[in-house]
């Protein structure tokens, strides 16, 4: 039986990542960011990746990587996702890697390995997996079209752009014009890639190559759900201890005890969805049923948890320079990153054969 607690080293992995994320990524300076023209920390990627090896932990090391796996990722995710922080690691490290991973370009993994260039997978953030994605037209050779979504566009060196004749083809981001679109997540801020005659390599095939990098990206990213999550509930809890009202802390009221109980039960349960969502994946068993249950239960929850750390911080929650906010937005953008709560409830459905009347 699959054993679905952290092990010593997962957990020495977490302080070791938790760590560098308090010297980098402290709330002030995340909520500077978002108002610059550079929401992307690159010294806390350039400590990530370069420093502690983190963005070649899905690459063998044969090919310049860690060698290690899904469970590891997770772990670092979680981390991530409990300081929000503005870092191109899932669409870089985990999406784009996956997609290489399937291609077996090891050129280009092993400098994405390294750290020394980031990647971006040209296809919108709110796609699913196994759903239809848009293409660049091949026009003599080069791409032309536009694609819009992009996660992390603007951060990227290297660009994987799904063409019209089936192949996924690697494009420097310099021969690209990326232009920021509005985004309701500063954190994590989307891009539309207009192509026009581009020079493209081409790497492998698109179809099971994106298929596979939506796939690890939709699993994965409930454990940065969940780390937003469980910061929300932490931090509510410990705000609610030291606000006093009518001379008793806040926290004492039995209607908010019953309310956080309540969250604390979805966060468990989330929890371990993720947790089986990362193990599926590293081990290749039930891993679409393992991804689809993971990210039916992790949107909820996520928003819930933030919402509720809004609602419960009061008037100190509302203001800019609380992070509240920054949560409640990136729970919000996660909730249709990689397919809807529902559009995966549907993929349940219909992987246990249990159709809705």
């Amino acid at each position: 039986m699959t054993d679905l607690l952290y092990s010593e080293e997962e957990e020495a992995l977490r302080a070791a990542v938790r760590d560098l994320l308090a010297d980098h990524c402290d709330a002030p300076g995340v909520i500077a960011r978002t108002e610059s023209d550079a929401p992307h920390d690159l010294a806390a990627w350039k400590a990530l990746a370069d420093g502690m090896g983190l963005a070649g932990l899905l690459v063998p090391e044969a090919q310049g990587g860690q060698g290690a796996g899904h469970r590891e990722v997770a772990v670092v995710l979680e981390e991530l996702g409990r300081a929000v922080a503005p870092v191109p690691y899932l669409t870089s490290a985990v999406v784009a890697t996956e997609a290489l991973l399937e291609c077996g370009d090891e050129e280009l993994l092993g400098r994405l390995a390294s750290g020394r260039t980031v990647a971006a997978l040209a296809v919108g953030l709110h796609r699913a997996p196994g759903t239809a994605f848009a293409v660049a037209r091949l026009e003599n050779g080069t791409l032309h079209g536009e694609l819009t979504g992009v996660a992390d566009a603007a951060a990227a060196d290297v660009l994987l752009v799904p063409a019209e004749d089936g192949g996924l083809y690697a494009v420097q981001a310099s021969d690209a014009t990326v232009t920021p679109q509005v985004s309701l997540d500063l954190t994590r801020p989307l891009a539309g890639v207009v192509l026009t005659g581009a020079p493209g390599r081409r790497l492998g095939d698109a179809d099971p190559a994106v298929r596979r990098a939506l796939r690890a990206g939709a699993g994965l990213l409930a454990s940065e759900q969940l780390g937003l999550a469980e910061w929300a509930l932490t931090e509510t809890v410990r705000y609610l201890k030291e606000r006093k009202q009518f001379n008793r802390p806040v926290g004492g009221f039995q209607a908010l005890k019953h309310r956080l109980a309540q969250l604390w039960l979805e966060v468990v349960n989330l929890r371990a969805a993720a947790r089986n969502a990362a193990d599926a994946l590293a081990t290749g068993e039930d891993v679409d049923l393992a991804v689809a249950v993971a990210q039916a239960y992790a949107a909820p929850v996520a928003v819930h948890a933030a919402e509720e750390a809004l609602q419960l911080h009061a008037g100190i929650g509302m203001t800019w320079e609380h992070p509240i906010h920054l949560y409640l937005k990136r729970a919000k953008a996660d909730s249709i990153a990689y397919g809807t709560a529902g559009a995966h409830r549907s993929e349940v459905a219909e992987l246990v054969d249990l159709q809705a009347p």
